[in-house]
């Protein structure tokens, strides 16, 4: 089942003409939660546009330890970068639940025929570096409650469910997943929710958070 995709990514940006050629140049696939979607280091010609679902990109130290580089959700492109330039692809994309998406092999003839979507494809790719330089400054200036902080805003913005009670997130994370994401101990990231508990900021259960005050989590983030 396809989903509106989130504002600002790659398919929400199409025109209903340049998203028709899209599908008549790829076909769908779906897959279960838990299976690999594309591997770090591997090579492929063939991208993913993600139109249901949410997926983990990841990427694993020398020690075998995972860092989570992003949560993308419907509307993503994924794979962009080696099917453009040929490079062993930079993460493994993971579906942290049911995905379907549309698989484009010959990408680069997509973009050769719609030059406006090539340069909005541009435009996203500086956009994903100035969102890892900002990470790169989080890591230095905030404290793993402000980093956990920072995460759970941006997943309450972007999947939150508003409820009585407060702003409902189906979390897709683990904890040892959220730990890679904000680059801390699985033990530094539980005594940060807990933190955050006792504030009154959030609730927290298996795979979902219940934002109570939104405002003052953002506080905390900065």
């Amino acid at each position: 089942m396809t989903t509106r995709p989130e504002p600002g990514e790659f398919l929400a940006l199409l025109t209903p003409e340049e998203a028709a050629d899209l599908r008549t140049a790829g076909r769908t696939r779906r897959w279960e939660r838990g299976a690999t979607v594309m591997n770090e280091g591997e090579t492929g010609d063939w991208v993913l546009v993600l139109t249901s679902g949410r997926v983990k990109v990841s990427s694993h130290t020398a020690g075998g330890t995972e860092v989570v580089l992003a949560v993308r959700g419907p509307g993503a492109l994924l794979g962009d970068m080696s099917a453009l330039d040929g490079d062993p692809r930079s993460g493994t994309v993971t579906a942290l639940e049911p995905i379907e998406g549309l698989v484009v092999h010959d990408f680069s003839g997509f973009l050769n025929e719609h030059g406006r979507v090539a340069v909005m494809l541009m435009r996203l790719i500086v956009g994903r570096l100035r969102d890892a330089d900002r990470k790169r400054v989080e890591y230095g200036a905030f404290d793993t409650t402000g980093r956990v902080a920072t995460r759970l805003v941006e997943l309450a913005e972007r999947y939150g469910e508003q409820t009585s009670a407060g702003v409902r997130v189906a979390l897709p994370l683990s904890q040892d997943e959220l730990a890679g994401w904000t680059g801390a101990s699985r033990e530094a990231v539980s005594k940060a929710l807990r933190t955050l508990r006792d504030r009154g900021l959030i609730e927290t259960g298996r795979r979902r958070v219940i934002v109570y005050d939104l405002d003052g989590l953002r506080k905390r983030a900065r």
